[in-house]
């Protein structure tokens, strides 16, 4: 059997400053790098066949933080890139609804009508980043895979993966950074083992847990 091990890269300053990334990228806070420490210690013990990362360098440096000193190899694959966003890269919520307030509604409470005139929708992000999972199955049959992407690719994933429908893609749980989901994949059946836990990160005082 298979084991998949998705997070999200760590907390970034453009996390923090509320603006929307997508393609762009912005460094790890401190909190995002000791956050990708803290989850290294916790998956320490798991023995990995490999690391795939998207190309942005907030997930390269999140899983290069993990990994830590053992010998994994680190993939990068633009298909498991955050979603593009057009003209709203670097740019903060407060700004993008005041330019594009139906599309941030769209995009926040009813995902599936989001359809940006410079973007992708979600059900794009959902198709690419799930054919690259398909071809990190096909390639590791058995073991242990660790996967480090982004909010959107993960919450798009993770509906592909339970057959749910794009208005729930913001279902709960919320995907904080450096959150684990666990899902086993046994031919074409996927079994959640864990989604958004953040256990690792429990004695962190400034991690607050949604449910």
């Amino acid at each position: 059997m298979l084991t998949l091990y998705f997070t999200r890269h760590g907390e970034t300053e453009w996390n923090v400053e509320k603006r929307m990334q997508g393609w762009q990228d912005s460094p790890l806070t401190e909190k995002g790098k000791k956050d990708a420490i803290m989850l290294g210690k916790r998956l320490e013990s798991i023995e990995f066949a490999g690391i795939y990362t998207s190309t942005s360098g907030r997930t390269v440096k999140t899983a290069q933080l993990i990994r830590g000193e053992r010998l994994i190899p680190i993939y990068q694959d633009e298909h498991l890139r955050e979603i593009y966003l057009g003209d709203w890269e670097g740019k903060t919520h407060e700004e993008i609804m005041q330019f594009d307030p139906i599309a941030f509604d769209h995009f926040w409470n009813q995902p599936h009508l989001y359809s940006p005139k410079r973007g992708e929708r979600f059900i794009d992000v959902q198709n690419r980043a799930f054919a690259a999972i398909q071809r990190i199955i096909e390639h590791h049959q058995s073991g242990n895979v660790l996967i480090v992407t982004h909010a959107v690719v993960l919450k798009s994933l993770i509906a592909r993966l339970k057959n749910l429908p794009l208005e729930q893609l913001w279902a709960p749980p919320f995907i904080h950074g450096t959150s684990v989901t666990i899902v086993q994949v046994d031919h074409d059946t996927f079994t959640f083992v864990v989604e958004g836990d953040v256990s690792h990160l429990e004695m962190d005082m400034g991690v607050v847990k949604k449910k």
